[in-house]
């Protein structure tokens, strides 16, 4: 298993999320590594992994020039040799205990499963009106492109590994509209999403703008649908 967290300007924020992260995967019993993609950062964020590779463990960084969190994540998947692979959020607004739900699914011949924030037994922290607006209207733009899925956006997220490697070689989305393209393809390919619910907290910090961000994700939604 692999563990991928994008990363930039993520200082702050990174410590916590891999030492909770490492702190989970030493109590498993099966072997385990975490993948730092530092996507550009000017910050000390490329610094923060080592402070917590170790044997049993080991925490790797490695670079992602392209800007994006499409592009980081990406990189991480194609670059893994892992049997199972995922990524999560370097705010831990998901917590990572969520894997006692999806590697069970995955060994059991699912594709990918995701954290949802709007299934059954879910719990989400309200958000701000604009991103609520924003977040209603892109879920409604998703769903052209995969009917059955409640929320592609949760930053939790789990695949079997080869399969997702093939498919997210052909991926070309940067930014925060990724995961629409790489779980439209892996169901365009056969496979098979499911989604577990989760217990989601709106961290402080957050990279992404509803004002500059959203427009464009919502674009790439848009093509990532006409492309069916």
């Amino acid at each position: 298993m692999e563990i991928v967290i994008p990363a930039v300007n993520e200082e702050r924020r990174l410590p916590r999320t891999i030492a909770v992260t490492v702190d989970y995967l030493r109590g498993q019993p099966w072997s385990s590594a975490v993948v730092v993609v530092d996507n550009d950062s000017v910050d000390c964020t490329i610094d923060v992994p080592e402070r917590y590779d170790n044997p049993v463990t080991p925490v790797h960084v490695i670079g992602c020039s392209e800007h994006g969190k499409g592009a980081a994540v990406r990189r991480g998947l194609v670059t893994s040799a892992a049997r199972f692979i995922g990524f999560v959020d370097a705010d831990n607004a998901t917590p990572i205990e969520t894997l006692d739900k999806a590697l069970p699914l995955l060994r059991n011949g699912y594709a990918a499963v995701i954290a949802s924030r709007h299934v059954d037994g879910s719990h989400c922290e309200v958000e701000s009106a604009l991103r609520r607006c924003g977040g209603w209207t892109f879920r409604r733009l998703a769903r052209i492109a995969l009917p059955d899925i409640a929320d592609t956006q949760c930053g939790f997220k789990f695949f079997d590994g080869p399969l997702v490697r093939r498919v997210a070689a052909d991926c070309q989305v940067n930014g925060f509209a990724f995961d629409v393209e790489l779980l439209a393809r892996l169901v365009r390919s056969g496979g098979r999403v499911a989604e577990v619910p989760v217990d989601w907290s709106d961290m402080p910090g957050s990279t992404f703008s509803a004002r500059r961000d959203g427009l464009r994700s919502m674009a790439d939604v848009l093509r990532i649908s006409l492309a069916r």
